[in-house]
């Protein structure tokens, strides 16, 4: 009898650890190569996964599970590929209902953090935080955070989202292609600038900055605000992908998320805008910086930029001017108007038929080692993303 006991236990303890794989093919419509795209698959359909190892030829890949609901249930799983023109890989995913994730090297990052009063170092502060929360009657919520609300970053860029009702993107210029702001903290120091670490390269004041979103008055962008409470969180840190959120309450009378995702490898920044309600009635606003005599472009059918130069701070002595390029690119069906720019903004008025919508932003600096140095080379680059962004990678499971 006990034996019999005990191999239903075993059978048990087998099905509870269990083991699914999948064979995943991904392929390139395009005949340019594609560079670490993302491949995402819904977990939904294969229950609790709490690991997984994803191999291509025998050759290990590196991937990421993410709890985007933060329910402490892992919701997708993904991973970069690299894909010549026209080419198909195949990956084999294993998921199991075990384990932890399993770590690989860090190609982007994110951080929150409260000021710690006894470090005067601006760039060694330790109060990490994951949330926060401020109320709508919050005196001064921009100055609770120690670089004004939550950074992140991939190698190639560089952002913090300010902690007000501008929630505007201001941005972080490299030199080289690394990750910089774990020891930065976006307040750059005179030794690890003669070392070539970046720094805050834009001015935003109460513009977008780099495609903040904002309400519409039928005139011109307004901010968000008033609201019940604004809160800032860390979704993910990574290693592949992190994603922050920014959870407005109460804002004219719905609720909305903004979410960034931001991938390694890349300089463009997925955002994702949701509304607890149908929105279909409202209008919205977003665009970018119109940087001091820029240079403009637009194709008219969502993609806009500029290329320009001005000082990052008020402060012409320690700073030099810093010259940046500027994209946006939103979905032809969520774009209502494109407004004529004025001194503040290239802006957009935008909306949606349902909760939902959702936009690409984009940046360089001219003091990239690796990027782009002219308006010429910038807009060009950025009709070629645009491309790439009309034509995804096909996946077939």
């Amino acid at each position: 009898m006990k034996r019999f006991i005990s191999i239903a236990l075993m059978a048990l303890s087998s099905a509870a650890f269990s083991q699914q794989t999948i064979t995943v093919s991904v392929s390139n419509p395009s005949t340019t190569a594609r560079t670490d795209e993302p491949v995402v698959i819904n977990l939904a359909p294969y229950g609790n996964v709490c690991s997984a190892l994803i191999t291509a030829e025998g050759q290990e890949i590196p991937c990421q599970l993410d709890d985007l609901d933060q329910n402490d249930t892992y919701d997708e799983l993904c991973f970069l590929t690299d894909l010549k023109g026209k080419e198909t890989k195949k990956y084999e995913i294993q998921l199991f209902t075990e384990g932890e994730p399993r770590p690989y090297p860090a190609r982007v990052f994110a951080e929150m953090l409260i000021r710690n009063d006894k470090v005067k170092e601006k760039n060694r502060h330790n109060n990490f935080i994951e949330s926060i929360t401020a109320r709508g009657d919050c005196a001064n919520s921009y100055n609770i955070q120690h670089h004004h609300g939550v950074d992140f970053e991939s190698e190639l860029n560089g952002i913090r989202i300010y902690f007000d009702k501008r929630q505007t993107l201001d941005l972080y210029g490299k030199f080289q292609k690394r990750l910089e702001l774990e020891a930065t903290q976006f307040y750059t120091q005179p030794d690890q600038k003669a070392e070539g670490y970046g720094d805050d390269v834009l001015w935003v004041g109460n513009t977008f900055g780099l495609g903040a979103f904002r309400g519409w008055d039928g005139k011109e962008p307004t901010m968000i605000d008033p609201v019940r409470s604004r809160t800032q969180r860390i979704i993910s840190y990574g290693p592949l992908r992190t994603i922050v959120e920014l959870f407005d309450r109460g804002w004219q009378g719905i609720n909305m998320t903004i979410r960034y995702t931001q991938y390694g490898g890349h300089r463009d920044t997925d955002v994702d805008v949701f509304f607890n309600k149908d929105v279909s009635d409202r209008l919205f606003s977003t665009g970018i910086i119109n940087v001091k005599g820029s240079e403009e472009f637009s194709d008219k059918q969502g993609l806009r930029a500029c290329w320009g130069t001005d000082w990052p701070a008020s402060d012409t002595i320690n700073w030099k001017r810093e010259t940046v390029g500027l994209g946006i690119c939103i979905p032809v069906k969520y774009v209502r108007s494109e407004e004529v720019a004025n001194k503040d903004n290239y802006a957009f008025v935008v909306g949606t038929d349902s909760n939902h919508l959702s936009y690409k932003v984009i940046y360089c600096s001219d003091n990239e080692s690796f990027g782009y140095h002219s308006a010429k080379e910038w807009f060009e680059f950025l009709q070629e993303w645009k491309k790439d962004i009309l034509k995804p990678i096909e996946v077939k499971y």
